[in-house]
C-alpha cells in the first residue's frame, strides 16, 4: 500500500492542514466561518464515534467475559489488569508531582497575565465549580462504589458519562451468562458477537472521515483559543509555557519509561513494533481528546496489528477507556500544585498524599470524554483546601494538553492489553494479522 493511503499519514496530513489552517483563520478574523462552516464536520466525526462507543464496550464486554469460560480464569484476568492499571496510575501521580515540586513552574506566572485569566474565563471557573458542589455535595465516602452500579440501564447507556456503569452491567451480564448452562446461552453470545462485528465494521467506515475530522476539530481549537487575535494565542502559550512544559514532560517520562519497561521486561514485542502500531491511535487520542471515542480504533489496533487475543482485547481494553487515566491522574497533580503556587500556597506531605489518593480514585471515575478532568480537578483542588476559582489559570491551555494527556491515556490501555495478553499466552510478537 502506497503511504499515503495509510491511515496514519493521512490523519497527519489532516492535523497539520488543521493547524496551518486554525492560524490563518485566526490571524484574518476567519473565526465565525471556521464556526459555522469547518467545525460541524468535526463534530460530526466526534459524534460518529461516540455513537459507537457504548455498542461496543457492552458487546466487547460481555462476550469477552462470557468467552472466559469460568470465573476463576476471569479473577485472574481481571485482577490483574486493574492491578496494573491503578499501578501505573500511581506512578503517573508520582511523577507529576516529583516534577511540579522540583520545577516550581507556578513562580513563573506573571502577576498581570494572572489577573487576565482569572477574568477571562471566571465564568467557566464559577460554572466548574459549581457543578463541582453539586456532584460532592451529602455525598458519603462511599458514593463512588454507589454511583458505579446503575439504576437504569436504559439511562446509563443514553449518556457517554455513565461509561463506568455500563462496564459494571455488561461485566455483571457476562459473568451471568458463564454460569448459565452453555446451550441456554449460545443465541445471546452469538448475538453480541455479531453486533460487535457491526460495530467494528462501523468503525471502518468511520475511519473513512478521519482525516477531514480531524483538520476541523484542530482548525476550531486554534480559532476558539485565539478569539480572532493570534496575538492572544502566543500570549497565553508564553505565559502557562512553563506549566505546559512540565506537564507534557511528565506525559513524555511516564509513556517512555513506565510503558517502555512494562513491554521490555514482560512482553515479546519489540518496542518499534508497538510504537509503529500504537500510532494511528495516538493520533485519533491527540485529535478527539477521547480515550472512549478513541476506544473502538485501539481494539482495531490491538487486534489486527499488535496481536492482542479477541478475549484479551475486548475485556481490557473497554474497561481501560474507562478506569485508565494516568495522564488526566498525572496532569491532576502538576495542575493542583501548580495552582496553589501561584496562589502562595504551601501544601505540605499530608495534602499532596490527599491529591495522589483523590486523583486515583477521581480517574477511575472521570468521564472518558473532553473535558471531564477539569470537573475532578476542582474536586481535587477543594479536597486540599485550594480556591478551586483558581482553576481559571490554566483553563487557557487546557484543551492542548487535553489531547496530550489522551494521548496518554489510550497508549497505557494498549501497552496494559498487550502485557495481559502476553502473561496468558494470548500475544502473536510483531505485526503478526494483516498489513
Amino acid at each position: 500500500m502506497p503511504w499515503y493511503k495509510q491511515l496514519h499519514w493521512q490523519i497527519i496530513f489532516g492535523l497539520v492542514l488543521g493547524l496551518l489552517f486554525g492560524i490563518v483563520a485566526a490571524a484574518n478574523g476567519w473565526g465565525q466561518f471556521t464556526s459555522d462552516w469547518i467545525a460541524p464536520f468535526g463534530d460530526i466525526f466526534m459524534s460518529l464515534l461516540k455513537l459507537i462507543a457504548m455498542p461496543l464496550v457492552i458487546s466487547s464486554l460481555i462476550t469477552g467475559v462470557a468467552s472466559l469460560s469460568d470465573l476463576r480464569k476471569l479473577s485472574r484476568i481481571g485482577g490483574k489488569t486493574i492491578g496494573i492499571y491503578l499501578a501505573t496510575t500511581f506512578v503517573a501521580l508520582l511523577i507529576g508531582l516529583v516534577l511540579v515540586n522540583v520545577l516550581e513552574p507556578g513562580g513563573s506566572v506573571p502577576p498581570e497575565m494572572r489577573e487576565q485569566l482569572q477574568q477571562t474565563y471566571a465564568d467557566e471557573a464559577t460554572t466548574g465549580q459549581a457543578a463541582a458542589a453539586a456532584q460532592t455535595e451529602a455525598k458519603s465516602p462511599l458514593q463512588p462504589i454507589v454511583d458505579m452500579v446503575p439504576d437504569n440501564i436504559v439511562f446509563a447507556a443514553s449518556d457517554n458519562r455513565k461509561m463506568l456503569q455500563m462496564v459494571f452491567f455488561a461485566i455483571f451480564a457476562g459473568i451471568a451468562l458463564i454460569m448459565v448452562p452453555k446451550k441456554k446461552a449460545r443465541p445471546l453470545l452469538k448475538f453480541f458477537r455479531s453486533v460487535n462485528d457491526m460495530v467494528i465494521k462501523m468503525v471502518a467506515i468511520i475511519m473513512m472521515m478521519a482525516p477531514v475530522g480531524v483538520f476541523a476539530l484542530l482548525a476550531d481549537v486554534i480559532t476558539t483559543i485565539a478569539k480572532d487575535d493570534l496575538s492572544s494565542v502566543f500570549e497565553l502559550i508564553s505565559a502557562l509555557g512553563f506549566y505546559s512544559a512540565v506537564v507534557v514532560a511528565g506525559l513524555m517520562i511516564h509513556m517512555i519509561l513506565t510503558y517502555t519497561a512494562l513491554l521490555h521486561f514482560l512482553t515479546p514485542l519489540k518496542i518499534k513494533d508497538f510504537a509503529k502500531a500504537i500510532l494511528p491511535v495516538q493520533l485519533l487520542a491527540f485529535s478527539t481528546s477521547s480515550s472512549g471515542a478513541t476506544l473502538p480504533v485501539t481494539m482495531e489496533v490491538a487486534e489486527r496489528d499488535i496481536g492482542v487475543s479477541e478475549e484479551v482485547s475486548s475485556f481490557v481494553l473497554p474497561m481501560g477507556a474507562t478506569i485508565n487515566m494516568d495522564g488526566t491522574a498525572l496532569y491532576q497533580a502538576v495542575a493542583a500544585v501548580f495552582i496553589a503556587q501561584t496562589l502562595g500556597m504551601n501544601l505540605d506531605i499530608g495534602a499532596q498524599l490527599t491529591i495522589v489518593f483523590t486523583a486515583m480514585l477521581a480517574s477511575i471515575g472521570t468521564a472518558a470524554v473532553p473535558g471531564a478532568g477539569i470537573i475532578m480537578l476542582i474536586i481535587i483542588l477543594e479536597s486540599v483546601g485550594v480556591p478551586s476559582g483558581g482553576i481559571a489559570l490554566i483553563l487557557g491551555v487546557d484543551r492542548i494538553l487535553d489531547m496530550l494527556r489522551t494521548v496518554t491515556n489510550v497508549t497505557g490501555d494498549a501497552t496494559v492489553a498487550t502485557v495481559i495478553a502476553a502473561s496468558e499466552g494470548q500475544l502473536v510478537p510483531g505485526l503478526p494479522h494483516k498489513t
